[in-house]
């Protein structure tokens, strides 16, 4: 039944570490740029970073295949990024201009883009993975071999409508892979204290759903748990739940000062566990790269970055006539 068991890393290439690297990179410096312009009032509304997460979404990426689908929570930035939309689109929809890849209409929980198969971004805890589910249906109907990426995190595991998902989609052998991002808080309760379980993958068995537990802050481990589960989905074997253990640098949003944990804590899964240091590491110590070569890639990065910035700041705001498009009645 679900294998508790983490499946075995492949071999990879230089140059596939050194892609991990840069698109992870990438999501931690357009985070923390989001988080300044958040503090310069730039950026108004919530704001949820995913500092510490990136192995999750690029690992996953790195499984998938041209016009597999993915949706999520409001934690999103990343999962935006890793697909490949627009850095500057993504920075310019936080601060709402018209340049933001949805006009600057959903903000930072709820942009699209149909051109990278992204299906959001939503607001409200869990809503997302029924939605995840008819993007699957939608796949098996059609017979085109995708798969849907349906994430969620370790709070939203506990809502009804994840088990009716759950359900359905064992039912029917939906090609969706579900992704519970346990990042062990759930807004500022720990899983511990909300979770009756210590595992939450086991919760797929009732359905006779498999999956197992991966390490979040391996890239490299993500990937080889991603090529399982989309392999299994694709062979119509119907779903498969993979609980990707990771960590959150910051509070839930902007707005919480995290005084549910303490800095040692976090310190420690830093100096332990970070997931770009570990990819940086494997680069230095395998002489794939030198301590210059990742320079020249941080700089890089951040070049992106400031650029999406600047974009960001100087798109104009939607006109008052936006309001009226891009709505049914």
């Amino acid at each position: 039944m679900a294998a508790r068991k983490t499946t075995k890393k492949p071999n990879v290439s230089a140059e596939e570490l050194t892609t991990y690297y840069r698109e992870m990179l990438l999501i931690r410096r357009f985070e923390e740029k989001a988080g300044q312009l958040y503090g310069m009032g730039l950026i108004g509304g919530f704001c949820h970073l995913y500092i510490g997460q990136e192995a999750v979404v690029v690992g996953l990426e790195a499984a998938a295949k041209e016009g597999d689908k993915r949706i999520t929570s409001y934690r999103d930035h990343g999962h935006m990024l890793a697909c490949g939309m627009d850095p500057g689109g993504v920075m310019a929809e936080l601060t709402g201009r018209i340049g933001g890849l949805s006009k600057g209409k959903g903000g930072s929980m709820h942009m699209f883009s149909k051109e990278k198969h992204f299906y959001g971004g939503h607001g409200i805890v869990g809503a997302q993975v029924p939605l995840g589910a008819g993007l699957a249906f939608a796949d098996k109907y059609k017979e085109n071999g995708g798969v849907t990426f349906t994430y969620f995190g370790d709070g939203a595991a506990n809502q009804g409508q994840v088990y009716e998902t759950f359900n359905m989609a064992a039912l029917w052998d939906l090609p969706v892979v579900f992704v519970i991002e346990n990042n062990q808080y759930a807004m500022g309760t720990s899983q511990a204290r909300s979770t009756s379980t210590k595992d939450i993958y086991h919760r797929g068995e009732a359905f006779g759903i498999p999956g197992e537990i991966v390490n979040g802050m391996d890239v490299l481990a993500v990937k080889a748990a991603g090529e399982k589960a989309v392999a299994h989905c694709r062979a119509g074997k119907g779903p498969y739940i993979l609980e990707v253990k990771t960590y959150r640098y910051r509070g839930h949003s902007m707005s919480d000062p995290a005084k549910y944990r303490t800095r040692e804590e976090v310190q420690k899964v830093r100096e332990q566990s970070d997931p770009i240091e570990h990819v940086r590491e494997l680069l230095l110590t395998g002489k794939h790269a030198s301590e210059d070569d990742l320079k020249a890639i941080d700089k890089e990065i951040k070049e992106i970055v400031n650029q999406a910035a600047e974009f960001s700041k100087e798109s104009p705001e939607p006109s008052v006539e936006e309001l009226w498009t891009d709505i049914y009645a």
